[in-house]
């Protein structure tokens, strides 16, 4: 079984910053494709990021691209995300999630594919 649990999120004017963490237990982390999500009230949930067992591949949604980063600890078994040039539709409950199926670098972009969920945390932008 494995734990995820994201710490960081809170409330930020338009144009700041959060990092939100992912701490993981339970299996070995550094065979997992991790991936972060959003859910917006009234939306499904999106891919936002995603990164490679080492941490050498990233992939990005195209709404974040240039303003989040994810990168991956794993000495600590923690994913993070650094938001930059926060917007007020950036606003959501942000999920980790980790992949253990498939291949050390493919990172999917279907919620679907990922095995295990943290419990989010939120994100609110004031314009």
């Amino acid at each position: 079984q494995v734990q995820l649990v994201e710490s960081g999120g809170g409330l930020v004017q338009a144009g700041g910053s959060l990092r939100l963490s992912c701490a993981a237990s339970g299996r070995t982390f550094s065979r997992s494709v991790m991936g972060w999500f959003r859910q917006a009230p009234g939306k499904e949930r999106e891919f936002v990021a995603g990164i490679s067992w080492s941490g050498g591949i990233a992939s990005y949604a195209d709404f974040v691209k240039g303003r989040f980063t994810i990168s991956r600890d794993n000495s600590k078994n923690t994913v993070y995300l650094q938001m930059n040039s926060l917007k007020p539709e950036d606003t959501a409950v942000y999920y980790c999630a980790a992949d253990y199926q498939g291949a050390y670098s493919i990172i999917y972009r279907r919620a679907e594919s990922y095995d295990y969920w943290g419990q989010g945390t939120q994100v609110t932008v004031s314009s």
